[in-house]
């Protein structure tokens, strides 16, 4: 069996377009390597993530040099390939930022439709590493209902917990969004995560600014997203049951 996967087979796989499986690549959701003037795919990697582990999860694109940035696997019931184009669109639609993580509060998706003010953030370790905490606090509160919490930097944000068969298994959060123009002590901000205040300025003024009705709104669309997610991740884990029972009468039927 050839390790190595093309363009076109790994379409064939994940059911995707060429188009998509590019961006895919280019957003460190697949893994890739390039041979020559073509992009060649382990087909391990593409095994996982057929299998919900996350993107890319054994390794970002390669060149032929053999580097690469090493990235740990995340098993997870959900298939992200879905729910990152699920979760991109909902996105969009919000006008916020949304990203998918595990209970931990480590991050299974890319964030979708991401501010700058945001991107400056994590684009430090610092800035990282306060985000993450944030998401871990809110793994933490017990409570099912959506409500608007306050981030390390100032901003808002909401989530809802996704359980698949009564366990929960990921958070859905959207957020990078104010509820109104009061000033943010962005030099401090600046100083704990090593952002440039600048440019911290900057981009706080292009951050979305929801009204009462659109936060509304928004915990009701993040709640049917999530519920989405939920039905996604339990009709995976059918068809994944009936396909091991299958496996196993092929054992059971083989002859010794």
């Amino acid at each position: 069996m050839n390790d190595l996967l093309t363009t076109r087979e790994v379409q064939d796989l994940l059911k995707l377009d060429r188009t998509t499986v590019y961006r895919m690549l280019k957003e460190g959701r697949l893994a890739g390597v390039k041979v020559g003037q073509q992009w060649r795919f382990h087909r391990r990697e593409v095994e996982a993530l057929i299998q919900g582990a996350s993107p890319a999860a054994t390794g970002r694109s390669t060149s032929v040099d053999g580097s690469r940035n090493a990235q740990p696997l995340t098993p997870t019931p959900l298939p992200l390939h879905c729910v990152q184009a699920i979760q991109d669109v909902f996105a969009d639609l919000a006008r916020v930022g949304v990203v998918t993580t595990n209970t931990d509060g480590e991050p299974l998706t890319q964030v979708s439709n991401g501010c700058r003010f945001c991107a400056l953030i994590q684009a430090t370790d610092a800035g990282r590493a306060a985000c993450r905490a944030s998401w871990r606090a809110l793994a933490a509160r017990s409570d099912r209902t959506p409500r608007i919490a306050t981030c390390h930097a100032g901003l808002k944000y909401i989530h809802a917990r996704i359980e698949v068969d009564g366990h929960p298994t990921a958070m859905l959060i959207a957020g990078q969004f104010r509820v109104d123009d009061a000033p943010l002590d962005t030099q401090r901000l600046a100083r704990e995560v090593g952002a440039d205040p600048g440019k911290l300025d900057e981009a706080l003024n292009e951050v979305t600014i929801l009204d009462e009705r659109m936060r509304a709104q928004l915990g009701v669309w993040l709640q049917k997203v999530a519920h989405t997610f939920e039905e996604i991740g339990r009709e995976r884990a059918a068809m994944i049951s009936r396909l091991r029972a299958i496996s196993d009468l092929a054992v059971l039927d083989r002859p010794d």
